[in-house]
């Protein structure tokens, strides 16, 4: 069952839930939209990847864009998003690109979409620009938007992206 508005904020205001920063305007009919941090992994377009289970750091170097990034037609980058989402054992997530960005062919969250229950970090974006123009990317944009979902029992993620950072 996907979280409603009104189920959404009972959840955060009883601690359930917590996204830090919060922003209640944030909160949509049955989603919440994330924002993106100020830093971006931009890749090396002369590298080439030889191993499937090489590190994405290697490959990509960390970027400021406080003044903001032109993202290439074809051009994939690494971002984060501003807010922490922590989630109880019986709720997991999904991010999901906002419309009114992929109707321009931006992509902002394209492989692996999934937050499992209980987990507490900032989210990896894989930002993918499909579209023929140049998109600025620009921190604190409204970039994506998470919609949560009820678990039929409890799990907590213990992974290797447990404390992920860009």
């Amino acid at each position: 069952m996907v979280l409603a508005k009104p189920e959404i904020l009972r959840r955060i205001h009883d601690g359930r839930i917590a996204i830090d920063p919060y922003d209640e305007d944030a909160i949509g009919p049955a989603s919440i939209d994330l924002t993106l941090d100020c830093q971006l992994r931009v890749f090396d377009t002369d590298q080439h990847i030889t191993e499937p289970d090489i590190d994405y750091r290697t490959l990509a170097k960390l970027t400021d864009i406080s003044d903001g990034y032109l993202l290439a037609p074809g051009e994939l980058v690494l971002g984060i998003t501003k807010e922490r989402i922590t989630l109880p054992d019986d709720v997991c997530g999904w991010l999901n690109s906002r419309s009114r960005f992929a109707r321009i062919g931006l992509m902002s969250h394209i492989a692996a979409p999934f937050l499992a229950p209980g987990i507490s970090n900032r989210q990896i974006l894989e930002i993918f620009n499909a579209g023929r123009n140049k998109i600025k990317l620009m921190p604190g944009m409204r970039i994506c938007h998470l919609v949560l979902q009820e678990c039929k029992g409890g799990a907590v993620y213990d992974g290797a992206w447990k404390d992920q950072e860009l």
